[in-house]
């Protein structure tokens, strides 16, 4: 390497042993095996201004293998990224500093997605091209003309996730996405041929991508390399051979290089072996200049695209800045309203994955920013609207994604997506596959992403596909999440009020969960109101005073509907409460809460589910009605019945609660017909 790129990613080396030293924790050796990789990138390649972390037409770098975090912190200082101080650095894994364990999208400049789960960044990246395709054929390329480049370990590689994403990737002929893969043929147990032997370069061509291997120490190899990537007509993979812990003089190539500080004597030696004589946390002033141009190098491409902009047709560039910034048109409010009107005006029952559907096809041509799909589910998730065109290779500009079946990949790329802006990114698939989405979508709460999940045949109301299919334990799982809202709409005007609040919601994912069978219209009365905002409300009062209250969600709200009117025939005053999100509710004051939930003697809640997560909401006098193991396979109306989920089930389970309490004061636990204790 020339002499003053050799002292640049040697600034990185350094950077990274005395952060990881001062820390006594952290992972020096992929920073000090990819600091050339690194250099060649940010000094030659890169479009990026250091001090505008958010243009939009800035090159994204995606460090995949977040363990190396130090590698990106070190690039951020040196550049002159907003807020990066040596300072930061000194701090590193310290509590509230920029410079955590692993990097965190939002809370450090410069960072473009939070990574640290292997595979998840490498997915992100993916959906990050897909964005930048779709809107540069959208807008064209003197608005968006950039590159995602991801830096990528063994790791990586292994995660299943990747091949999911490596595969789609290669399927859109995504051409700007280049991964540079950190083959330096280690993991945290010792040598990679301990549990792998796969070919990477073979592997990758298979899926359509561009792949060879370079000497990662070799600037001019690696120049070259990421020169050819950037002219190829698909994805590129280029495997960079690296020393991991480069320097080093007793631990280099190895794994004790991976997860641990080196120490203070094997510190001096890396810094003998490299010839770096200052001392920690200092980087000479020629050097440290050399990378501040570095940074600089992009203002004048990005003062360039911001005259290109200016000088666009109002609308044009109002869209475009519209778009980006994540507003939603201000019509989208009255088209909710339109939906929600014609759904309690024509009373026809309705599926709530088909009302779902409904509803985008009357919002369709007010957010041309969505991005739609479904993992091979299209007809059964209604994700598609009538006027949706595929996005695919020969058509960009298209706005549903044939995901294929690849549940982890699909979410991911969503994240990336919503990470790259100026797309707002939905998809399709089964409530119970949720589990195969789980890893992405605790990211998107985690980075407060809009991200919208459609998860369809939400219970037992699946039917005769049977156990395997029906989801039981999903929805606690996932309210157990923290800055997920989970929505779970009585009927067609619910689904239509959670998909407002799904779509304006700007700081995290949402998930709607929908049934597979019709259900009637609930709220046959129309009010502009949306009432599903305060996460919970009565849907149906009592005559006077009430002595039971039904709290219940999705499709359970119709059963609760017949349960009270059992009720009142046997004359119990009754009310039913619907609960389409507990997040929203729990958001309320005590006294909104309390207001909701009301002073019935009895309570009973009501859930095709597992009941975790319900006590909150009960007292010691009350009662749940739901799923105490798994399902079985047979028509929905039975299942309800066998499981013991009916108006007389729920009507016995009040009646139960109340005599107890008249009895002796205090409830007794007893089991429910669905093996759920009450």
């Amino acid at each position: 390497m020339p002499p003053q790129l050799k002292d640049m990613a040697n600034a990185i080396r350094a950077l990274a042993m005395d952060a990881v030293e001062a820390a006594k924790c952290g992972h020096p050796g992929m920073p000090m095996g990819m600091a050339d990789v690194a250099s060649v990138l940010l000094t030659r390649f890169l479009k990026f201004d250091a001090a505008a972390p958010e243009w939009p037409d800035r090159d994204r770098l995606v460090l995949s293998a977040g363990h190396g975090s130090m590698l990106l912190y070190a690039l951020l200082y040196l550049t002159g990224a907003p807020r990066m101080t040596i300072d930061e650095i000194r701090n590193f894994r310290q509590l509230g500093s920029l410079t955590p364990g692993h990097p965190e999208y939002g809370h450090t400049p410069g960072v473009e997605t939070t990574t640290g789960p292997l595979g998840q960044g490498l997915a992100n990246a993916v959906g990050m091209a897909m964005a930048e395709a779709h809107l540069r054929t959208v807008f064209g390329a003197g608005l968006v003309d950039h590159r995602t480049y991801v830096i990528a370990s063994d790791g990586d590689l292994m995660e299943g996730i990747s091949h999911e994403a490596a595969g789609l990737a290669g399927h859109l002929k995504l051409d700007r996405l280049v991964v540079l893969f950190d083959d330096n043929g280690i993991t945290i147990d010792g040598p990679l041929g301990l549990s792998d032997r796969t070919d990477q370069i073979a592997r990758f061509k298979a899926y359509g991508w561009a792949a060879e291997r370079v000497d990662g120490h070799d600037g001019e190899a690696v120049a070259a390399a990421i020169a050819r990537a950037q002219a190829s007509d698909r994805p590129s993979l280029i495997a960079c051979r690296t020393v991991i812990g480069y320097g080093a003089p007793t631990k280099q190539g190895t794994s004790a290089t991976h997860g641990a500080a080196l120490g203070a004597d094997e510190i001096a030696g890396a810094r003998d072996r490299l010839g770096w004589t200052s001392a920690p946390f200092e980087i000479p002033g020629t050097i440290l200049e050399a990378w501040r141009e570095a940074g600089r190098r992009g203002a004048p491409q990005r003062a360039a695209w911001e005259a290109r902009k200016a000088a666009l047709a109002a609308d044009t560039r109002g869209e475009f800045e519209r778009r980006v910034s994540g507003a939603l048109d201000s019509r989208v409010d009255a088209a909710i309203v339109a939906a929600k009107k014609a759904f309690s005006a024509e009373g026809k029952p309705l599926a709530t994955r088909r009302a779902s559907g409904a509803v985008l096809d009357r919002l369709d041509a007010l957010l041309p920013e969505l991005v739609s799909g479904s993992a091979d589910l299209a007809g059964s998730n209604n994700t598609r609207a009538k006027a949706m065109a595929v996005l695919d290779a020969d058509r960009l500009e298209g706005r549903f994604v044939n995901y294929g079946i690849r549940e982890h990949a699909m979410a991911a790329a969503m994240n990336g997506m919503a990470l790259h802006r100026g797309v707002l990114p939905a998809s399709g698939t089964f409530l119970v596959f949720s589990d195969y989405c789980r890893p992405a979508i605790r990211l998107a709460a985690l980075m407060g992403l809009r991200v919208v999940h459609v998860m369809t045949h939400d219970s037992i109301g699946v039917g005769e596909d049977g156990p395997t299919h029906q989801p039981v334990e999903q929805l606690a799982s996932l309210r157990a999440m923290p800055n997920l809202h989970v929505f779970r709409p009585a009927d067609a005007v619910e689904v239509a009020e959670c998909w407002a609040l799904a779509l304006s919601r700007a700081d995290g994912p949402s998930l709607l969960a929908l049934s597979r069978q019709d259900l009637p219209i609930l709220r046959t009365a129309h009010t502009d109101e949306n009432r599903s905002a305060a996460g919970a409300y009565e849907i149906l009062s009592a005559e006077g005073a009430a002595e039971v209250t039904i709290i219940a969600t999705g499709s359970e709200v119709t059963i609760a509907a017949a349960a009270r009117e059992a009720l009142v025939r046997r004359g119990h005053p009754t009310r039913v409460v619907s609960m389409p999100c507990q997040e929203r509710f729990d958001a309320l004051d005590a006294k909104a809460r309390e207001a909701v939930l009301g002073d019935a003697s009895v309570r009973v809640a009501v859930e095709a589910a597992s009941g975790f997560g319900w006590s909150r909401y009960l007292r010691p006098q009350d009662r749940f009605v739901g799923m105490g193991g798994f399902g079985a396979s047979a028509p929905y109306m039975k299942l309800y019945e066998h499981f013991g989920i009916t108006a007389e089930g729920i009507a016995a389970a009040a009646e139960e609660a109340l005599a107890t309490r008249e009895q002796t004061g205090r409830s007794v636990q007893r089991p429910l017909a669905g093996g759920m204790t009450s």
